[in-house]
């Protein structure tokens, strides 16, 4: 039976084992999915997350229980030897392995892309994985309740300021629904006011969300700066020590929240440990039909698709001639991808994937949205319409989506649920404090002085007008010859009776002979 071995659980990866479970006939294939993480996360619900709209778990799939064909394995991928079809499996715990394969299939995602810029490694947080989005949402909610219990001034403006890096859609989301959650807390604080928080976003380019047009960007630009949230253009962060946002203007802006989201990169885990072809911007080669190589040339026994690939875009709008990382494209890829590798192994021919962007759609918080295909573009109320409907509609399985509309029709009449949750990083930090430990062992003891030399045997004979002991006699105080360690031995060993009795006759001493 032919192996599929399917590196990443993401979009692409998640929806190529799902459809191949459809596609397959039993039996004709054994497929395994790699991935460190047991579940795929749906990532345009990230902003909403991070605002507080849907429950975490509910935006986010999992691999085993929608997968129940599909061999599943929890850990990376950390080196692909295509030239003899094995790859190395490393799991978190325990030694790693290696796993032949047949037919493999490269869909292991991307991650924020950074630069060496002093202090954003150490204090920026990206939107990746639902851990972020939770992490964030947690942050800001902790953040007003710190900052109710402080005065004006520099420490407070510090809490109630976010930070974000990055114009694309990704940004504006999060950025626009942490505005909005931060203008719904406020009736909840009367020590704070809405001059009080502040909310600002860096974006190198000249303009933001290049994916619609320029009016578009300028209009989302305007509703921004009415909710208080000002848009840094040409700018670009230059350090980030110590939680201070500095400026290639020279502005510093001092704040406890940097979301970094400005730009993403194939997984150089992946990557880097394979001996597939990777084209200049580190994305692995492929073709139109999904198959690993050039135009050309053929890997035969490779596949990739989603962030990590460079498919060439054959509609013509892509940039630099390839399609954008985007979830629109990974799951169509994907879903082509399961239907091309179930006709190679038939001996039947692929198709080459062409899709033509539906558009762009965007969250800037409740009721409030963005959507823009071609040279139609709505704002405002039907547009926020159209996300939720369209992203409603694309979270896969139903399961999924009922939880999800679950989410919004209870906030709808409930509003949301702002609880932080943050110590849930540290969940032992109570059971710590109060629980019962051992009492640390008392001090040894001084050690005994040592024993002084026994005094020489002295011959009763020899003593003349003093009698030595007769046995069973108690003397009134130890001899010189009896050291008190002997006395102590000799009461433990022959404990005193409560009834007297008679001393015994002592014999006269024995005359010395001349």
């Amino acid at each position: 039976m032919p192996k599929i071995l399917i590196v990443g659980g993401g979009y692409a990866g998640f929806y190529t084992a799902w459809k191949l479970e459809k596609h397959l006939r039993k039996g004709e294939a054994e497929v395994t999915i790699v991935d460190p993480l047991p579940y795929m996360t749906y990532q345009p619900f990230l902003p909403e997350v991070a605002a507080g709209e849907i429950e975490a778990r509910h935006v986010v799939v999992g691999l085993r229980r929608h997968l129940k064909k599909t061999r599943v394995i929890t850990a990376k991928v950390t080196g692909i030897d295509h030239a003899h079809k094995t790859a190395t499996i490393t799991p978190e715990v325990g030694e790693p392995w290696q796993e032949s394969y047949d037919q493999i299939v490269v869909t292991a995602g991307a991650v924020s892309r950074t630069f060496p810029i002093p202090g954003i490694a150490e204090n920026a947080i990206g939107l990746k994985t639902i851990e972020e989005a939770v992490a964030i949402r947690d942050r800001i909610l902790t953040n007003f309740d710190r900052a109710a219990n402080l005065p004006p001034g520099p420490e407070r403006d510090r809490l109630l300021t976010v930070v974000v890096v990055g114009g694309g859609f990704a940004g504006i989301e999060v950025f626009a629904e942490m505005r909005a959650l931060a203008s719904s807390l406020l009736p909840d604080y009367p020590q704070l006011r809405f001059e009080d928080t502040h909310f600002h976003l860096i974006e190198a380019m000249s303009r933001i969300m290049p994916e619609v047009s320029l009016k578009t960007s300028e209009w989302v630009l305007k509703d921004l700066a009415k909710r208080g949230a000002y848009v840094h253009l040409d700018t670009q962060v230059t350090g980030a020590v110590d939680g201070n946002v500095e400026l290639s203007t020279g502005e510093v802006l001092p704040t406890d929240l940097i979301v970094w989201t400005a730009g993403v990169m194939a997984n150089p885990t992946v990557v880097r440990g394979s001996d597939l072809p990777v084209e200049e911007r580190g994305r692995i080669r492929t073709r139109a039909d999904l198959r690993v190589g050039t135009p050309d040339e053929v890997v035969e026994g490779a596949w990739a698709a989603g962030d990590v690939s460079a498919v060439p875009d054959l509609t013509g709008k892509g940039v630099g001639g390839y399609c954008v990382p985007n979830a629109q494209h990974a799951v169509r890829q994907a879903k082509l991808l399961a239907k091309n590798l179930v006709a190679v192994l038939r001996d039947e021919v692929p198709r080459e994937y062409i899709h033509n962007n539906l558009g762009a759609v965007a969250g800037l918080g409740l009721y409030n949205g963005v959507f823009q295909s071609g040279n139609l573009a709505l704002k405002g109320f039907i547009a926020w319409c159209a996300h939720r409907g369209y992203h409603g509609l694309a979270m896969p399985s139903w399961e999924r989506k009922w939880r999800v509309i679950g989410d919004w029709w209870h906030n709808f009449w409930l509003g949301r649920d702002n609880v932080s949750l943050q110590t849930v990083q540290n969940p032992r930090y109570v059971f710590e404090e109060f629980a019962a430990r051992p009492r640390p062992a008392a001090p040894e003891a001084p050690a005994a002085p040592a024993a002084a030399p026994a005094a020489p045997a002295i011959d009763p004979k020899s003593v003349v007008g003093e009698a030595a002991p007769v046995a069973g006699e108690k003397a009134d105080k130890p001899t010189d010859a009896a050291t008190p360690a002997a006395v102590e031995a000799s009461a433990v060993a022959a404990p005193a009776k409560t009834e007297t009795k008679a001393p015994a006759k002592k014999k006269a001493p024995a005359k010395a002979k001349a």
